[in-house]
């Protein structure tokens, strides 16, 4: 399978990396299995090319040795508070909820969940607003954009 894309992110399963693709395949627009390599024999994939939002991943069976960390994530740059609770719901179900617009998913991978919006506030010119915005942000679990704007400005 060739690519054009010239660097793409690996992510090792245990052994559910179709599954796992399968499913992120199904939450996001512009996305699909590309490619499915499974040795002549084999029960499982040993290997799943997949594009989200048309970037590409590849995800192995390796087996139990290795688990994802916090030290990687994937983020989504959410529009509005409805895409931030569509894919708040859908990626933690079964996972866990973690601070500030983090999750780790049924399979164990992290992604942080972030409204556009929130960042505009973080990188606001006054550095009160986004001083109040950071501070709001640092006691949510999912994001809440109107709570955030509220905080900025002073509410």
């Amino acid at each position: 399978m060739t690519t054009s894309q010239k660097i793409r992110t690996f992510l090792w399963f245990d052994k559910q990396a179709e599954e796992a693709a399968n499913f992120y395949v199904s939450l996001f627009k512009d996305s699909k299995i590309v490619d499915i390599l499974r040795p002549a024999g084999a029960e499982r994939a040993l290997t799943v090319v997949f594009q989200l939002g048309g970037q590409e991943f590849v995800a192995l069976n390796g087996g139990p040795q290795y688990k994802f960390t916090e030290a990687i994530s994937l983020t989504i740059d959410c529009a509005s508070q409805q895409e931030v609770d569509y894919f708040w719901e859908k990626l933690s179900a079964g996972g866990e909820e973690r601070a500030c617009g983090w999750l780790k998913d049924k399979y164990g991978l992290f992604w942080q969940v972030v409204p556009s919006r929130m960042i505009e506030l973080l990188q606001d010119k006054d550095p009160g607003r986004a001083l109040r915005a950071m501070n709001a942000m640092m006691q949510m679990v999912k994001i809440d954009i109107a709570t955030i704007e509220k905080a900025a400005d002073g509410g």
